[in-house]
């Protein structure tokens, strides 16, 4: 049995059902925070099969199209409700998606990462000891490189220079895994994401701000004038790969088990050129506000994924154009535009 945090999010969402369609036995947690509109939240919950009122009532529920996924709502950083969880089920892997997302909130709301980032992470990490578990598979970034100006980034760079609270909160997961395995000898695996994208994606993300400016005749600022990049990946390709690393921890390696992987497309694409391709797909000409760069972002992004395909046979291949298109109709849909 599997431990999913964050099944109302973007990415926990499609796990489930990536997972569950294969007949894996999932408990799934989220605390359906207001971060950004919990509808979309639930809305996710729902796709899952899993009922709103019966949540709202009980605090949990089994999913109505998946048997083998139940769901209960529950915080991090609550220490009482995740030991009584770890109790109530007999979970073998634990999958930790659940996050404070957003680079520019941090600036604003330091300690909901905090909270989340670093005090819920110790209480899943604190868990996995005592419990024994198998295999902790954790969500780190591609935001821990920070300043760093080599690319493509490889695992083996410097990452003391974070550019945000955020990316420093999510360099902490790392050594706090590090110092679990290397005292508890547990398996733990870290996957730094690369700008992931796609149907159901969060709203404060880029894709998701420019489809409604765009669509609604809104000028779109576009930061530091369009001179950045980033290595967009795809949903399905982020999913694939949590899929592979969960199957099994590599062998440790100096008596410690834990490991580090970028987890990305490998093809960073310009901003310009990322506003191409939505304009195509979304069939209308952005107005663009071209403005200076964001406090807390970065130039460019770009992974070296060749540890991830040496390890685990694993490299992304949906392209941009395929990836929006995907975005897109499913936007529409959803919001009925």
């Amino acid at each position: 049995m599997i431990l999913i945090t964050g099944t109302a999010g973007f990415i926990g969402h499609a796990l489930v059902h990536a997972l569950a369609a294969e007949g894996v036995e999932i408990v799934g947690i989220d605390n359906l925070n207001d971060y950004y509109d919990p509808e979309l939240k639930w809305a996710r919950l729902a796709d899952t099969g899993i009922p709103r009122a019966e949540v709202e009532i009980n605090g949990e529920a089994k999913s109505n199209r998946y048997p083998n996924y139940h769901f209960r709502r529950v915080n991090l950083q609550d220490q009482y409700a995740m030991a009584r969880l770890f109790q109530d089920f007999a979970f073998t892997k634990v999958c930790n998606l659940a996050a404070q997302a957003g680079v520019r909130y941090s600036l604003s709301n330091p300690q909901a990462y905090i909270d989340s980032n670093i005090s819920g992470f110790v209480n899943v990490l604190e868990n996995c000891r005592v419990h024994k578990i198998e295999h902790l598979v954790y969500a780190s970034s591609s935001s821990v490189y920070g300043l760093n100006n080599k690319v493509p980034f490889a695992e083996t760079d410097p990452i003391e220079q974070p550019a945000s609270l955020y990316a420093a909160t999510k360099r902490s997961n790392e050594l706090l895994a590090h110092t679990y395995s290397h005292l508890y000898k547990l398996p733990v695996t870290g996957l730094r994401f690369f700008t992931v994208y796609g149907p159901w994606g969060r709203p404060d993300m880029a894709y998701s701000l420019f489809s409604d400016a765009i669509l609604h005749d809104r000028p779109i600022k576009v930061f530091n004038h369009g001179k950045m990049s980033r290595d967009f990946t795809y949903v399905g390709d982020i999913v694939e790969g949590v899929r592979r690393v969960l199957t099994r921890p590599r062998p440790p390696q100096e008596g410690v088990q834990t490991r580090t992987y970028n987890i990305g497309n490998g093809s960073p694409v310009s901003l310009l050129e990322f506003i191409e391709t939505m304009e195509r797909h979304l069939g209308v000409a952005a107005e663009k506000d071209f403005v200076g760069m964001q406090p807390g972002d970065v130039v460019q992004t770009f992974a070296d994924t060749s540890t991830l395909e040496g390890d685990y046979g694993y490299r992304a291949d949906t392209d941009l154009e395929e990836g929006i298109g995907k975005f897109v109709a499913w936007y529409r849909e959803y919001y009925g535009i």
